[in-house]
């Protein structure tokens, strides 16, 4: 898990990192740390996210390892089976 915050000083310097994490197929999902919910990284709901709260991962056993759940927005069919197995 990489959290937002420490891939660099400022915003640019982030940006700039994360776009080479993303092109070297590093990171493939993001996730919200305090809702522990990891998604895909053009899901709509993810976009609204503060950055202090971002993480990102390298694939969903990663993700499902440190104890997020899948995303209702952007990984519809991931979540419902998730839910089944919680009720």
């Amino acid at each position: 898990m990489i959290k937002h915050t420490e891939l660099g000083a400022s915003h640019y310097a982030q940006l700039k990192v994360l776009a080479g994490l993303l092109r070297n197929g590093v990171v493939t999902l993001a996730g919200h740390a305090p809702g522990k919910i990891y998604g895909h990284l053009h899901c709509r709901a993810g976009k609204r996210m503060k950055t202090a709260n971002r993480v990102f991962f390298r694939n969903e056993v990663e993700a499902m390892a440190l104890g997020f759940r899948p995303c209702a927005v952007c990984m519809r069919v991931a979540y419902r089976a998730w839910r089944s197995t919680v009720q």
